[in-house]
């Protein structure tokens, strides 16, 4: 299992980013989070409020997921981050049901 973080400019296209990819059935979940985030871009320091989304999929999704998320997104070079993690049992076999399966 991974999870996907995302970063968005603003709350409303976190959420449609993350109804996009639950349509597809291409995620299980989508949590939304406010931050506040520091980074360089063009040669200067920004500070920006953004809002991130983690979503819960399965590791054969991502490149499928990272595709449809460049599709929509705002950004010129938006984050896209993969995170492999363990989870509980049941949890597991609850994304696997959600999400649509690769192998069929």
């Amino acid at each position: 299992m991974i999870l996907i973080y995302i970063t968005c400019r603003e709350k409303s296209e976190a959420r449609r980013i993350s109804e996009h990819l639950l349509k597809k059935r291409l995620i299980a979940c989508a949590n939304i989070f406010p931050i506040e985030s520091m980074y360089w871009w063009k040669d200067k320091i920004n500070e920006e409020r953004e809002f991130v989304v983690i979503a819960k999929t399965l590791e054969e999704k991502f490149d499928e997921i990272r595709g449809e998320i460049k599709k929509v997104h705002s950004y010129e070079v938006p984050c896209i981050l993969k995170i492999e993690v363990e989870a509980d049992e049941g949890f597991l076999e609850w994304v696997e049901g959600e999400v649509e399966d690769a192998r069929r």
